[in-house]
């Protein structure tokens, strides 16, 4: 039996949760029909793009790395946080790129993650029950503020906008030349011989992109070298914003959908207001990608309703309590077409719990049609708290979780293909372990998250000098791509 017509608000008649209720329904709805008349923030062009290099993804051919934060906040819209999410997320890359000898698709937590699930309504704050902390899109992080306020969806979208630009400034402008990776800074690594090995990996990277200057590939591909594609991303949590920003495009009647071609844009031929849905392909324009969070997949759910119908490729958070026969529903409703990359499942299991849940998801998945992305988020499932009462992470369960993602993978001839990473550009002390060698005395030095912790600057070099030994040393092993 086929699905029910999907149209843009058709979530609104589906149970949905994390909701936020607000004081004045009406001054929410002037708000959304605000922003619903703003312009984009993202083309469908790029979005084709992304979702053409996602197929590339899922059948072997290239690699996926996601990162950024927990929950922006309006103050991460700065020169300097800006630059240095961008800085690490490119010398991760291009490590990557070494290890692998695949192409790296690089997709930003950035620019739109406002929003914060939380397990429940309500907080205790020196000793005082008040409404819990939902993003800056909602609530402000000070306690006496924590009145859900429509204005601030305003405010997310000129953050956002805002942060795009600077990154489309920065990109277009060579801050991603990545010929000198000589100047990377690797005295943060205390060990010894894993500062050598580090170097080493340096060492090559410089060496390998010399070669490329000498026989003149420098100049035949300069702006493949000195400039990358990266996309935006965030869980698409408040629908009525993601509704005021998902737009018809026409249907192509010449091609496949699937062809991921750039079409040209067309912002008013025909006028939208007049565009029938069923001849339309609808994009959320908010950002690249999107994603369901674990809280919000429900089979019978407004995100998950919603979500299948727009044409970005999209993300589905995938933890201990996804039953293996709800994940293959799950594909069926968002890939009905069975779009190779259309979805990438986001594991977040925990280090210890791999073993008991991913090989019967991969299984599962394996005996459909579907081909979707299999990413590892090793951060959220490895959440302790010190005896400080901090929040934090270990280095060494989050390395785990990627490592014996990949050996699962590889075991049931399946194929880990990306990385999922809450980081931070910046030289936090939120996460233990790594080269820095941070234990929990080191925590409250510079704890800044408000929410998760982040993996700082040096940690997520450090994730990628491992991940990008662990696929060189298997391919020197054996060819296994």
């Amino acid at each position: 039996m086929g699905q029910e017509a999907w149209t843009p608000d058709s979530w609104r008649s589906k149970p949905i949760k994390q909701d936020v209720v607000y004081d004045d329904p009406k001054e929410l709805d002037a708000v959304v029909g605000r922003v619903a008349n703003l312009p984009p923030l993202v083309s469908s062009p790029e979005i084709d793009q992304l979702r053409a290099k996602l197929k590339d993804v899922a059948e072997g051919r290239a690699f996926l790395l996601q990162g950024g934060d927990c929950a922006e906040s309006f103050d991460y819209c700065n020169p300097a946080a800006i630059e240095d999410k961008l800085k690490i997320l490119l010398q991760m890359s291009l490590v990557l790129i070494w290890g692998m000898r695949l192409p790296i698709v690089r997709i930003a937590r950035m620019a739109g993650q406002y929003a914060k699930p939380r397990s429940s309504p309500y907080e205790t704050v020196n000793g005082e029950k008040i409404l819990s902390y939902r993003g800056d899109n909602v609530n402000s992080i000070d306690p006496t503020q924590r009145r859900p306020d429509p204005q601030r969806l305003l405010s997310a979208y000129f953050h956002s906008a805002s942060t795009i630009n600077y990154v489309r400034l920065l990109l277009a402008s060579g801050f991603a030349d990545i010929h000198k990776p000589e100047a990377w800074d690797l005295g943060h690594v205390r060990n010894p011989e894993i500062r050598h090995e580090y170097q080493s990996i340096v060492n090559r990277l410089t060496d390998a992109l010399g070669f490329m200057g000498v026989i003149g590939a420098t100049s035949t591909q300069e702006s493949a070298l000195n400039t990358v594609d990266l996309y935006t991303s965030h869980e698409a949590l408040l629908l009525e914003y993601e509704q005021a920003l998902t737009r018809p495009m026409p249907k192509p009647l010449d091609e496949p959908e699937t062809s991921g071609r750039k079409r040209p844009y067309e912002p008013s031929t025909p006028p939208r207001k007049t565009l029938a849905p069923e001849l339309c392909d609808w994009y959320n324009l908010s950002a690249h990608f999107i994603w369901i969070g674990d809280r919000t997949r429900q089979l019978d759910g407004a995100h998950v309703e919603y979500f299948r119908g727009v044409k970005n490729p999209v993300g589905v958070k995938v933890g201990p309590t996804m039953e293996a026969d709800e994940l293959v529903r799950v594909l069926d409703i968002l890939d009905p077409d069975f779009e190779p990359g259309r979805v990438t499942l986001i594991t977040r299991y925990g280090a210890g719990k791999i073993g008991d849940f991913l090989p019967a998801h991969i299984r599962a998945v394996q005996e459909t049609r579907h081909k979707p992305v299999w990413c590892c988020d090793p951060c959220h499932g490895n959440t302790t708290t010190a005896p400080s009462g901090h929040k934090t992470r270990s280095f060494d369960a989050i390395i785990g979780e990627i490592t014996a993602s990949i050996a699962t993978h590889r075991e049931l001839g399946s194929r880990l293909s990306g990385v999922h990473l809450e980081l931070t550009g910046e030289h936090v002390t939120e996460c233990t372990g790594g080269s820095q060698e941070l234990s929990h005395s080191d925590l409250a030095s510079n704890y800044q998250t408000f929410c998760d912790p982040r993996l700082n600057y040096e940690q997520s070099l450090d994730i990628a000098f491992k991940i990008a030994k662990v696929y060189a040393d298997a391919r020197e092993a054996v060819d296994f791509s």
